[in-house]
């Protein structure tokens, strides 16, 4: 999980300094299939992020959840943290 969310941290610091890339990235809301569309220009902007990448952060996150101090949550959530939109939110 380091590496990917090491990967996303490049990424926003790329955006940074090329408006043009953060523009592309937030057009992805309105594609088809938004998450392959962002991870496809991750990858042109040399960032190596998967739609199962970003799926398998949200999922150990909420995973985590249930399984931390005093026993947690007892009961998985019905979903998990969404971190492309979470990036795209910090954008």
């Amino acid at each position: 999980m380091n590496k990917i969310l090491r990967e996303l941290d490049l990424l926003y610091s790329d955006t940074r300094k090329d408006p043009a890339l953060r523009e592309r990235l937030l057009a992805t809301r309105s594609a088809e299939d938004p998450m392959d569309s962002f991870c496809q220009i991750a990858c042109e902007a040399g960032r190596n992020i998967t739609v199962g990448d970003l799926f398998a952060v949200g999922l150990e996150y909420s995973d985590n959840q249930c399984k931390s101090q005093n026993g947690g949550n007892q009961y998985p959530y019905q979903g998990f943290q969404d971190i492309y939109e979470t990036f795209l939110a910090s954008l």
